[in-house]
């Protein structure tokens, strides 16, 4: 794929660097070729800077003498690689590129001295014109051919809607495969989410994928439905500006920065809001939930129930991953059996007299506080597209047992009491009942939690999920402290020591 640009500033030109720099990901490469002067530098400079975790400026050394400069303090690492002073192929091994390459994304001035194509995954980009006048040339191969198509797309949306010709920011993604983006146009600022319909993985039971079972999204119309209903409802879910279905794209309002993780984080006075949100989980439990919403486009969403299945393929997360990370071992096929025979007649036993949606994220890192709204309103909700219909009590436990952030067990039990002081005032509301349903499902989600953190680390590579592991860890075992899940407490102490 070949794409020609002409930039007539030095301000246009660092824009593309900076839009290119929001699909960083190691193992990709960009190499920049053209005379001495012809701005190659300045490219990778501006790219560097848009992988900032904040505005603070640094310094951008050339490696013209270093012949390798990294920069790992960034939102993706970068190995910038100056190749001018190179004269053989000996010199290209010495300096050990394809180690930078596996946990960096590499930038190379002077490519041309490369023995062979340091990746697969390459962007080459030549510079070419004199004064501010610069005309480059593109030529992707592997992943990048994918990723010149998607900005096009993305470009091509955002110039249909309100913020037309607005500027692209990186703004912070989740341990999913959405990318989100932060466009400043002249009258707003909204949110790009990018959620492009994924194929299923493979099977892993009954034919089915994971996803599948686990009734998770794998596209973009279940945010639209359930946030659309969610807003009309007066729900402070983002607002909806602009979305394609098919595309995967839309453009949503941003809620601002009072994430409760990051005001957890600053130290600021939290107990406010946890109640509020508290607040909101009783509105919704004493709601009639559809289980299908209609979709911008003429389609529909359907809401699905959180069965027993997508529960199973849950738990068994951790004797698939937890336990490998923990034992150094598979886990056997006689622990296995034992352990989901457990959890069958656990989940089997949970019921409720009317399911509500249950959002499954409902946590610090996607609730956000909005003061200056009123009642259910404070309280900003993201992340929605694998809501399903499920118990009440598994928000409150995603909410109390913050898989992200430290809890207080304190004050978890004053929030826990204030949401059945509430729920009472609505109608019967047997309390004890509830609370065993909570313990269950909060063992549920830290059994789950635990193997999802596992397979982040070792399949995806994102091993600053195991630094969240002794928090949940703790959360498991304060509910297994339940009497009615003592053979279940019997496994962990034989299997996995609590």
């Amino acid at each position: 794929m070949i794409i020609e640009r002409r930039s007539t500033t030095l301000t246009a030109m660092e824009a593309l660097a900076r839009e290119l720099s929001l699909w960083a990901r190691p193992g990709l490469a960009i190499h920049l070729s053209g005379e001495l002067g012809a701005g190659k530098s300045a490219f990778a400079r501006a790219f560097i800077r848009g992988l900032a975790l904040d505005d603070r400026e640094f310094d951008i050394p050339s490696p013209s003498f270093s012949l390798v400069q990294s920069y790992d303090a960034l939102r993706v690492p970068v190995a910038h690689v100056d190749l001018y002073r190179i004269s053989s192929a000996a010199e290209v091994a010495e300096l050990g590129l394809e180690e930078f390459l596996a946990k960096s994304l590499m930038i190379i001035e002077w490519p041309e001295k490369l023995p062979e194509n340091i990746s697969p995954d390459h962007l080459k980009i030549s510079f070419a014109g004199s004064g501010d006048t610069r005309d480059l040339r593109l030529e992707a191969a592997g992943k990048w051919i994918e990723i010149l198509k998607r900005d096009q797309t993305i470009k091509e949306f955002v110039n249909q809607s309100q913020v037309k010709g607005g500027t692209r920011h990186h703004f912070e993604g989740d341990a999913s495969a959405r990318r989100y983006e932060r466009v400043a146009g002249r009258a707003a600022t909204l949110l790009l989410m990018d959620m492009p319909s994924r194929p299923d993985g493979p099977a892993v039971k009954n034919g089915k994928p994971y996803s599948a079972i686990a009734h998770l999204a794998e596209g973009i119309s279940a945010v639209v439905g359930i946030n659309d209903y969610l807003f009309n409802l007066d729900y402070s879910v983002p607002r909806i500006y602009a979305a394609d279905v098919n595309l995967g794209l839309a453009l949503i309002e941003s809620l601002g920065d009072k994430v409760f993780s990051r005001m957890m984080a600053r130290g600021e006075d939290i107990d406010e809001p946890m109640k509020a949100a508290v607040d909101v989980l009783a509105d919704m439990a004493a709601r009639e939930w559809p289980s299908a919403v209609p979709v911008r486009g003429g389609t529909e969403h359907h809401v699905v129930p959180y069965d027993l299945d997508a529960m199973m393929i849950e738990v068994d997360l951790l004797p698939s991953w937890f336990w490998p990370l923990q034992k150094k071992s598979a886990a056997g096929d006689e622990v296995k059996a034992e352990f989901s025979a457990i959890w069958q007649t656990l989940l089997t036993g949970i019921g409720s007299h009317r399911p509500v949606w249950t959002l499954r994220d409902y946590h610090s890192p996607n609730l956000l506080w909005l003061p200056e709204r009123k009642g259910r309103r404070r309280v900003g909700i993201i992340d929605t597209q694998d809501c399903v219909l499920g118990h009440p009590a598994y928000d409150l436990v995603s909410m109390l047992q913050d898989a992200r952030v430290d809890i207080d067990f304190k004050r978890a039990e004053e929030l826990f009491e204030h949401y059945c002081t509430l729920r009472s005032a609505q109608g019967p509301f047997n309390a004890r009942e509830f609370s065993l349903v909570f313990a269950i499902l909060g063992a549920q989600r830290a059994t789950k939690i635990l193997g999802i953190f596992a397979r982040l680390s070792k399949r995806d590579g994102k091993p600053i999920y195991l630094n969240h592991i002794p928090r949940v860890w703790r959360y498991l075992k304060r509910n297994l402290q339940h009497p009615d899940l003592a053979v279940l407490k019997n496994w962990y102490e034989r299997n996995l020591p609590l």
